[in-house]
């Protein structure tokens, strides 16, 4: 196995529970004010990263101008997603949407990534987007409680 697989693990598990609390927190909060407490706190999980780097770690900490302006694009991304799910449970979405959501984002990156940075195309790649297309079309079909 290679080694990324547990970082996977661990962000499958992480970006899971993500959605679990969002669904909780959903109807609680409103939405920006919501999406905002999530980005502090995910902020402040990072620098505390950053701290248990910075003591026990390896603090090669490097930058340059294209990373910080695709950072800035990625947290442009991660808020204005984390809204976009307070609002999908907001407005009745369920649960068992996100993987569909989740699956289709896949399909779109496996797109991207096959078309930009020329991963490879094989036929189990392709046939997996379409079934995360399906799935996100699929979903939106099933009986409400």
């Amino acid at each position: 196995m290679p080694v990324w697989t547990r970082y996977a693990i661990a962000a499958a598990l992480f970006y899971g529970l993500h959605q679990v609390f969002t669904k909780l927190a959903a109807q609680r909060i409103g939405e920006g004010l919501g999406g905002f407490v999530v980005e502090v706190a995910a902020a402040a999980t990072i620098l505390v990263y950053r701290g248990y780097l910075r003591f026990f770690g390896d603090w090669a900490q490097t930058a340059s101008v294209p990373g910080v302006f695709y950072s800035v694009l990625t947290g442009i991304c991660v808020g204005a997603g984390t809204v976009a799910f307070f609002l999908l449970f907001q407005k009745g979405g369920p649960l068992s949407a996100v993987p569909m959501v989740l699956a289709a984002g896949a399909g779109f990156m496996a797109i991207v990534g096959i078309l930009f940075f020329k991963e490879s195309a094989h036929w189990t790649r392709i046939v997996g987007i379409g079934f995360a297309i399906a799935g996100l079309y699929l979903v939106q079909y099933a009986p409400a409680k």
